[in-house]
């Protein structure tokens, strides 16, 4: 069995408690506002990540939407999506040919389900909490019945 860390607003500070939380993951998925390029490396010291661009990066190497393969489960990672109000090229792109799992962040809110077949699945914040929550990643489990995810409170 799979098991795929998500990750999104980190903001520049990688809380130690992730790493303990991602050990042993086989891939990571960072759903934008990364910060400094230094967390990608501290992130990819366990597992390769894959990255999209947030709202607060200015790199250029980092794409908007990201599309791959793991564990036989097709996924879409993109920073800003709202599940319920889809618009625009992510809309087409999601009727024309939609994944198993979209990944992503902005909110700063974990939210997992299912819309039109496709599951969303968003982490929720790794270091800044908004509106009195907590922070959180999450790590799907690509299982013989589906994706399955689990969300992991991050301590502050």
């Amino acid at each position: 069995m799979a098991r795929i860390g998500l990750i999104s607003d980190t903001h520049n500070h990688l809380p130690p408690q992730v790493l303990e939380i991602f050990t042993g993951v086989d891939h990571i998925l960072h759903a934008g506002d990364i910060g400094q390029p230094r967390i990608l490396l501290q992130l990819e010291a366990i597992a390769p990540v894959t990255a999209v661009a947030g709202n607060t990066d200015y790199d250029p190497s980092y794409r908007e939407t990201e599309r791959l393969q793991l564990a036989g489960l097709d996924f879409l990672v993109q920073h800003i999506v709202d599940p319920h109000h889809l618009h625009g090229r992510l809309a087409e792109h999601l009727r024309t040919d939609p994944p198993d799992v979209l990944v992503f962040g902005h909110t700063h809110r974990t939210f997992c389900q299912r819309v039109d077949g496709v599951l969303f699945v968003n982490p929720g914040s790794a270091s800044r909490p908004r509106l009195g929550g907590g922070c959180s990643v999450a790590i799907l489990r690509a299982t013989d019945a589906g994706p399955e995810v689990d969300f992991h409170p991050v301590p502050l």
